[in-house]
């Protein structure tokens, strides 16, 4: 059974990260409208059926913003943390609201959602892991340094989302204020393509196949120059720059066939009555 995977967006304006296998799915973060979700998902041929919840990192706006009308919508479960919730000042439905903990696993149908805490300014963050039949996809973003926790679950994914924010020379020599770059770097920011590489070439595994580089800045990067950088050293690992602007590809990869494989999608199969868009 396969893993599909897109990033429904990837930016400070909005993140969304797609990840299931043939009968569910499960979104992390809904940081985009819903309308503009399910339009997105649409052009995909991803059915909004097959999404069976939502697990949120962290509470900032470009991770929550439509996922109270989205959850509400669909009536999908929701997975944040207590302190996540209560920062974010979003009214959800109590009774499909489920708390979050550190190295916590989850199951929904065949899929095993794991999350773990990270480094970044806000009140309880979290990465996450998807497993189904050993294939594993990490998504993570927001993390202002790597850690033993993300090192040891980056080692274990077949595909992940992997936060390449800024240029260290783009942000110092940028228009941004001090404060804010003293905050991008602190820590508990995010991660620079620097670090991101460092992680990539001291921790991929042998049997990782796909790595979409995400939440790029808009001002203090360049996807040409990350892209590069990580082609020059990426084997046999297929390296992607997950748009802040569009959804990307649908990838997919299982035990049986790990290789550079796009999902097609066959209008023949696709039944428009699966999304209620309006």
């Amino acid at each position: 059974m396969a893993l599909y995977f897109t990033s429904i967006n990837s930016g400070s304006n909005g993140n969304c990260y797609y990840i299931g296998n043939e009968t569910e799915a499960v979104l992390v973060d809904v940081g985009l409208t819903c309308k503009e979700v399910e339009k997105r998902m649409s052009r995909l041929g991803l059915s909004i059926e097959k999404v069976k919840a939502i697990f949120i990192s962290h509470e900032h706006s470009d991770h929550i913003k439509g996922l109270a009308v989205f959850a509400k919508k669909y009536k999908l479960p929701v997975y944040i943390s207590r302190a996540t919730l209560k920062s974010s000042r979003l009214s959800l439905d109590e009774n499909n609201t489920f708390d979050l903990s550190h190295t916590q696993t989850i199951r929904i149908g065949k899929l095993n959602i794991t999350a773990f805490s990270k480094f970044h300014d806000a009140a309880d963050p979290y990465s996450f892991t998807v497993e189904c039949n050993e294939v594993r996809v990490g998504v993570f973003t927001d993390i202002g340094a790597v850690c033993d926790r993300l090192v040891t679950q980056f080692k274990r994914c077949h595909a992940a989302f992997l936060e390449a924010n800024y240029c260290a020379n783009m942000l110092a020599n940028g228009r941004y204020p001090y404060f804010l770059k003293q905050r991008i770097t602190s820590g508990r920011g995010h991660l620079s393509n620097a670090q991101a590489l460092e992680l990539f070439l001291n921790h991929r595994p042998d049997y990782m196949t796909h790595l979409l580089l995400s939440h790029l800045s808009k001002d203090n990067n360049d996807p040409l120059l990350v892209e590069e950088m990580f082609n020059n050293v990426a084997g046999n690992t297929l390296i992607k720059i997950a748009s802040r602007d569009q959804e990307s590809e649908v990838y997919f990869i299982s035990n049986a066939a790990k290789s550079e494989n796009t999902y097609c999608f066959d209008p023949s199969l696709y039944q428009p009555e699966q999304l209620n868009l309006f």
